[in-house]
């Protein structure tokens, strides 16, 4: 339900290399860059703004996550995130404790932000049955 937002980033160059690294393996792309802002997202929308804090002082970590297209995303953008240096929070899995089929991955991203990437198509993990076989 959110059409867009916005965060401040304390290094601004480092934030939008973990930007473009991540949400390019989610197929978002920068829309618009405005100088102290870029907005990312699809099909001339921006949805995602990083702007640079210019002097600022550091913000709260927040919390938010991206739509997925597939369990493959979701870890991509995971392994992309690793590799620009962030924090892996969980690494890509079911979360049923949301919802049958939420996958999703979590991760520290350059400001502190709890970053998310999730697709709520995964299938649940198998279940092992144990006991009741042949014995040998």
């Amino acid at each position: 339900m959110i059409d867009h937002f916005g965060i401040i980033c304390a290094d601004y160059a480092r934030s939008k290399e973990f930007y473009d690294a991540v949400l390019g393996t989610l197929d978002y792309t920068r829309q618009m860059d405005v100088g102290p802002a870029i907005g990312y997202g699809r099909n001339g929308k921006p949805d995602f703004w990083l702007e640079d804090a210019n002097g600022r002082g550091p913000t709260e970590p927040i919390h938010f996550a991206f739509q997925a297209a597939d369990v493959d995303a979701v870890k991509a953008f995971y392994d992309a995130a690793l590799s620009s240096g962030a924090e892996s929070l969980h690494a890509p899995r079911i979360w049923p404790e949301y919802h049958p089929g939420y996958f999703g991955a979590f991760v520290r991203d350059p400001d502190g932000n709890n970053v998310e990437a999730v697709f709520h198509g995964g299938a649940p993990a198998p279940t092992q049955v144990h006991g009741g076989g042949p014995k040998g």
